[in-house]
């Protein structure tokens, strides 16, 4: 009752104020008619906030997301579904779904009455340029009764995910070299027969196959183990993104970590669809949404690459951890993204050229993306490329108005082109 009254709108203040106000005049005046009007316009309110503060509505909300994951600058259409799982009819019904303000402004509706039983289904569109992941949600319900008198808040607990990818550019193909390293554990069989020899066994691993459980072997070792299919050619790639907050310039999606961010998740989602298995590695050294993302092309099989990508955020640290270069058998193509290389990081990218049989790297021209005169006068003189050429690199140049699929392109004459022997490269050091 205490929270109904507090819930008086204008109108039923008014009504009350008005009521009170007839009510003393009445009895001044000795005006029994008036009294009468008086006793009503404070009884209207005060019931009504009584039975809608007593009243027990079960409401119930189902709210999809369509589709879950979209690119940045694309639509996904929010469904609400309301049912009414009580036994009272409801009056008119405001709703309000919470949505972050980059996702649009939020939706409002009015729903008219609903008997018990009854379903009502009401829908909105949003849309973001800034990749992430947003929670859409949770809904107030705004009960109101006939007359506009009081206006009573209820709030479901519920959200649903939207996650907001980076932009992806289709690339041209070009020659990748020393693609073809690895196990094949994480990869499926290629061939439909193979000798006993091929298959082995190991410990269980969280997200493995259960179909792949060598049951035998977990009953004689007293622990689950899965069996290992070895296939001695298959392709693997490493994409590396340096995301520290000192390489890139810029701030919001005109930043030039934004533009990595794009080039990162073109060239993963093209190496799927290549048929490549796929690690992504930070400058933190994490193996970000999981180890590696296997071949298909399918959305569902670049939906994990990309929904790392999608909350990827810079960091605030000096060096590079290159801790999982001490896996060696990782070894094979590694694609770096890069933004400003400082002296202290080269020992690092030297020691990642050591541990690849291939290595390709966009270096951003970072300082292209500053503000004010920096940007006027920044010259793309390419000098980080050009020190990674030197140390057996091949890498390229990218500026804010270079489009991926040409640097893209650009990477692979680079890799095409015929090279001398690589300048002497000073002595790796550990990097921590």
């Amino acid at each position: 009752m205490r929270e109904a009254m507090s819930a008086m709108t204008t109108r039923g203040r008014a009504f009350l104020a008005a009521g009170i106000t007839a009510a003393v005049c009445a009895i001044v005046l000795g005006q029994q008619d008036l009294l009468r009007i008086g006793v009503l316009l404070v009884a209207l309110p005060l019931v009504t906030a009584f039975f809608l503060g007593r009243s027990r509505y079960r409401l119930g909300l189902v709210r999809t997301v369509t589709p879950s994951q979209v690119e940045a600058g694309q639509q996904a259409r929010v469904q609400l579904d309301l049912t009414n799982d009580g036994r009272m009819p409801t009056g008119l019904l405001l709703l309000e779904d919470q949505v972050p303000y980059v996702l649009g402004t939020r939706p409002r509706f009015v729903v008219d009455r609903m008997g018990p039983k009854w379903k009502r289904s009401v829908g909105y569109v949003i849309r973001s340029d800034l990749r992430g992941k947003y929670a859409v949600g949770p809904m107030t319900v705004r009960l109101s009764d006939p007359f506009g008198l009081v206006e009573l808040d209820r709030a479901f607990q519920t959200t649903t995910s939207l996650v907001v990818t980076p932009r992806v550019v289709p690339l041209p193909a070009i020659p990748l070299s020393g693609a073809w390293t690895g196990s094949g554990d994480n990869r499926p069989r290629a061939f439909a027969t193979g000798s006993a020899e091929d298959v082995t066994v190991r410990e269980y691993r969280r997200g493995d196959d259960l179909r792949r459980v060598h049951w035998r072997s977990s009953a004689r070792v007293g622990e689950l183990m899965v069996r290992r299919e070895e296939q001695p050619w298959q392709s693997r790639a490493t994409l590396f993104i340096d995301n520290r907050k000192f390489s890139h310039r810029g701030s919001g999606a005109a930043s030039s970590l934004e533009h990595a961010v794009s080039i990162a998740a073109s060239v993963g989602v093209h190496l799927i669809q290549r048929g490549f298995v796929v690690r992504l590695v930070t400058a933190s050294g994490e193996e970000a949404g999981g180890s590696w993302h296997e071949r298909g092309g399918a959305a569902a099989e670049t939906g994990p690459l990309l929904e790392a990508l999608a909350v990827l955020t810079e960091v605030d640290r000096q060096h590079l951890d290159t801790r999982w270069l001490q896996d060696a058998g990782h070894s094979g193509l590694l694609i770096a993204v890069l933004g400003d290389v400082a002296d202290h990081d080269k020992p690092a990218f030297s020691r990642m050229r050591h541990s690849a049989a291939s290595t390709m790297a966009v270096a951003l021209d970072a300082h292209a993306w500053s503000r004010g005169p920096v940007a006027a006068s920044a010259v793309n003189d390419g000098t980080n490329a050009a020190w990674l050429k030197a140390h057996g690199w091949k890498a390229v140049t990218a500026g804010p108005q270079d489009q991926v699929a040409s640097v893209w392109q650009e990477l692979g004459l680079a890799s095409r082109a015929k090279s001398g022997p690589p300048k002497a490269a000073p002595a790796p050091e550990a990097v921590s």
